[in-house]
């Protein structure tokens, strides 16, 4: 028994290679999700800890600097600065606190995602 296409169907689907190609696409875009996550939690991280201190930290740099180390050691996922790479302002007598920092991701080897981060605090 022999099946006949109406005249003007098509067929639709994926080829597979399409689906190969999709599966690759979707790969990449989750090996790169999988890396950055963790970079981009503890930029959040270090902002929340910057927020903090500039409200709460004291009035001198010294003593700001030693508080965001405290709570560096508190959050264990800053890893990325200290303390000393903090630039600690005062502007319109309220505390200023900014860093900025790269962050390398490797990919895959030889591959690197470079990343600038920076933010800022101000006392409330």
């Amino acid at each position: 028994m022999q099946l006949r296409r109406r005249a003007g169907s098509v067929q639709r689907g994926f080829t597979l290679l399409g689906l190969l190609a999709w599966a690759i696409v979707i790969g990449f875009v989750a090996l790169i999700g999988l890396r950055v996550f963790p970079s981009v939690n503890e930029y959040f991280t270090i902002l929340r800890a910057v927020n903090k201190v500039a409200s709460e930290g004291g009035s001198t740099v010294a003593e700001i600097r030693a508080a965001f180390d405290r709570q560096k050691d508190i959050e264990y996922s800053i890893s990325s600065i200290s303390g000393r790479d903090l630039e600690i302002t005062k502007e319109n007598d309220r505390v200023v606190v900014r860093f900025a920092y790269d962050k390398e991701i490797e990919l895959f080897a030889p591959v690197y995602l470079l990343i600038k981060y920076q933010g800022e605090g101000r006392a409330r």
